[in-house]
C-alpha cells in the first residue's frame, strides 16, 4: 500500500508505520491523519501482523502534532469552510488506542501536542535520550483533545497530568521516564534495535494470549476492580481454551519454566 506521507513496512510479524514529513517535524495534516487511520486499519486486518510500531522519520521529531500552517490556511478561508472540512473527522487516536494488536511508540525526538497524544495512544513507549515531550495546546487557548485528557491521568496520575496540560511545559526523556510517561529511555543510536528486540519478543508469543491479555489489562485500567476482575477471569479462561496444539502448549510451558530457572 502506497502513501504520500507515511511509510508502512511489514517484516516477520511486525508492522512499522512511520510518519514521513521530517521537513515539518512529522506534523500531521488532514491527509496524513487519514493515511494513518488507513494504515492502522490495514495492519488490523492483516493476520500476519502481530505487533505494530509507530515512529517518525529522521532523528529530530516523532511528531510535532497538528500541522499549524494547514490550520492557519484553512481558517483564513473562513470558519465555515474549516468546519465543513472537519465535519465527520474524529480527530483523536482512539483507533490506535483500541487496536487489538500491541502497539509500540518508538519516540525518536520531539513528541509535542497531538504528537504526544499519539504516543500516549500506544501501549508501550520507548524513547531516545533526545526525545522531548509537551502538551502545548494551552498556549493556543485550548487543551488536548486527541486522547491526553483521558489517557494521561491514567498513565502519570491526575496531578502530574494537570501540571503538564495547564503549563504546556516541555519535559525531557528522563523526566518522562521518571513520571511513567515512557517505559524506557535508550541512547539515540540504540532506539531502533531496542524497539525491534521488544517487538520480536512480543511477536514470538501466542497471538491469542497477547490479544486477550491486552484486552484484559485495558479493561482493568478503565473499569471498577470487580468488573475488571470478572472480565480478566473470563478472558483467561478463553485464552486457556484457545485452539493451539497440545505440543505447542507443552513447549510453551517448558520454555517458561526454563526462563524462570535461569532467572533464579
Amino acid at each position: 500500500m502506497d502513501f504520500r506521507h507515511l511509510l508502512l513496512e511489514k517484516e516477520e510479524g511486525i508492522a512499522t508505520i512511520k510518519i514521513n514529513r521530517p521537513h515539518v517535524m512529522n506534523a500531521l495534516n488532514l491527509e496524513t491523519f487519514q493515511e494513518l487511520r488507513t494504515a492502522v486499519e490495514d495492519v488490523r486486518q492483516d493476520t500476519a501482523v502481530r505487533v505494530v510500531v509507530i515512529t517518525g522519520e529522521g532523528d529530530k521529531a516523532f511528531c510535532a502534532g497538528r500541522d499549524l500552517k494547514e490550520v492557519e490556511a484553512y481558517l483564513s478561508t473562513g470558519i465555515e469552510d474549516w468546519e465543513a472540512r472537519m465535519k465527520g473527522i474524529a480527530w483523536n487516536f482512539a483507533f490506535i488506542e483500541k487496536l487489538e494488536k500491541p502497539t509500540i511508540a518508538s519516540i525518536n525526538g520531539y513528541a509535542l501536542a497531538g504528537g504526544c497524544e499519539l504516543a500516549l495512544a500506544c501501549d508501550i513507549r520507548i524513547a531516545s535520550q533526545n526525545a522531548k515531550f509537551g502538551l502545548t495546546e494551552i498556549e493556543m487557548s485550548v487543551f488536548p483533545g486527541s486522547g491526553a485528557a483521558w489517557l494521561l491521568p491514567r498513565i502519570v496520575g491526575k496531578s502530574r497530568a494537570l501540571e503538564l496540560v495547564l503549563t504546556g511545559d516541555h519535559i525531557d526523556a528522563r523526566e518522562a521516564e521518571r513520571i511513567g510517561l515512557v517505559n524506557r529511555v535508550v541512547p539515540q543510536d540504540k532506539l531502533n534495535a531496542t524497539v525491534k528486540e521488544l517487538a520480536d519478543k512480543i511477536a514470538s508469543k501466542a497471538t491469542s494470549a497477547v490479544t486477550l491479555a491486552k484486552a484484559a489489562i485495558s479493561e482493568a485500567a478503565e473499569a471498577p476492580i470487580e468488573s475488571a476482575r470478572a472480565v480478566a477471569i473470563a478472558l483467561r479462561a478463553l485464552a486457556e481454551t484457545t485452539q493451539i496444539s497440545s505440543e505447542e502448549r507443552v513447549k510453551a510451558l517448558w520454555a517458561s519454566a526454563k526462563r524462570r530457572k535461569q532467572a533464579d
